[in-house]
């Protein structure tokens, strides 16, 4: 399977239709949303692929090299962990700019960014540095 794909049939689409409903929620079209929640979900997708390969388990309260033992489809498989990494940085970015121009959009992108930076260890962080 497709490594996009497969994350956006995982948590891509919990994340999509979060958003969506939030936008109708309060009163908004919901399609321009559905980008934003799809795009955070394959971020932390990608970010949960690298913790399985690099993580602690003590830390993560999981088991790691989960997704090599079950031959799973991995973007640190398929771009290696720096690259993994790089990705995950530009799949955020990707998502911040996602958010359709409306009131509060400017602090809204912020504050992806900053969940964002909470998705890795800080020490798997500095090894893309």
């Amino acid at each position: 399977m497709d490594l996009v794909q497969y994350h956006r049939s995982k948590t891509g689409s919990l994340f999509g239709a979060a958003t969506q409903c939030g936008a109708r929620a309060a009163g908004q079209d919901h399609l321009p949303w559905q980008a934003l929640g799809e795009k955070i979900g394959e971020a932390f997708q990608v970010a949960d692929d690298i913790r399985d390969a690099a993580g602690d388990p003590d830390k993560l309260g999981k088991p790691v090299g989960v997704d090599a033992l079950l031959d799973r489809p991995s973007a640190v498989r398929e771009l290696g962990l720096v690259g993994a990494i790089h990705k995950l940085e530009a799949m955020v970015e990707d998502a911040a700019n996602s958010v359709p121009d409306c009131r509060g959009a400017e602090p809204l992108r912020a504050q992806i960014k900053k969940e964002a930076a909470q998705f890795l260890p800080k020490d798997i962080w500095i090894l893309a540095a």
